[in-house]
């Protein structure tokens, strides 16, 4: 599985001030690591840098020594992003927008019903398989796109505020599963600003202006 490494990185956008300074962490195999801070503290930045999607400035971003060049390069080396806006697809039903996901990354048709199947119902969402995106509610496009996800079985998972419109036993339950994500051997890394939720993590990465501390190594 991946050892997702960030190194020195600066992190910002065009040609604006830097969001992030001097950032370095590993997100390592069978671990759960939360990244905390307020609402534009940067922690869709970093996970951002940590998929590929944004470049550095300085330093790097690694998988297990090789340096992510883009997005479709971070995802050949199974680094998932379950982005904070979902992503999802409104043209399609809940199951097609997994299914589509599960394939374009290599899975046969089997593998996207089975797994579409299996990820739907570990969040709930079994009734709701065959509905539009914009038929579901906002906990419920959230779920999906985090079944979208895991239905990747990716060996870096990165999900920016995947419990932000849940209740509680919802959260617990994306939780848990982020859980067993970590237990099948993911380096995990859930951003989040939510306490109750970080404190479920096994470490906590907090940012705050600009630069990255360790309250609970």
């Amino acid at each position: 599985m991946g050892t997702l490494t960030v190194e020195g990185a600066d992190l910002g956008y065009g040609d604006g001030p830097a969001v992030l300074s001097g950032i370095t962490v590993t997100a390592r195999p069978g671990e759960v690591l939360a990244v905390t801070g307020t609402s534009g503290a940067g922690k869709t930045t970093l996970l951002n840098a940590m998929a590929g999607a944004l470049a550095t400035r300085s330093g790097t971003v690694t998988v297990d020594g090789v340096p992510l060049t883009g997005r479709d390069h971070a995802v050949s080396l199974g680094v998932v992003l379950i982005p904070q806006d979902n992503g999802l697809a409104a043209i399609l039903t809940a199951a097609e927008n997994v299914s589509v996901a599960v394939i374009a990354t290599g899975g046969s048709p089997a593998d996207a019903r089975r797994r579409t199947a299996e990820s739907l119902d570990a969040l709930g969402l079994s009734g709701q398989a065959n509905q539009l995106i914009d038929e579901l509610s906002g906990g419920q496009q959230q779920r999906t796109a985090l079944a979208r996800g895991l239905a990747l079985r990716g060996d870096v998972v990165l999900a920016d505020e995947v419990t932000s419109e849940l209740d509680a036993a919802n959260r617990q339950r994306v939780l848990d599963l982020l859980r067993a994500e970590a237990a099948r051997g993911a380096a995990v890394v859930f951003a989040t600003h939510d306490p109750e939720a970080a404190a479920a993590c096994d470490r906590e990465l907090h940012l705050a202006d600009g630069a990255a501390t360790w309250p609970r190594p």
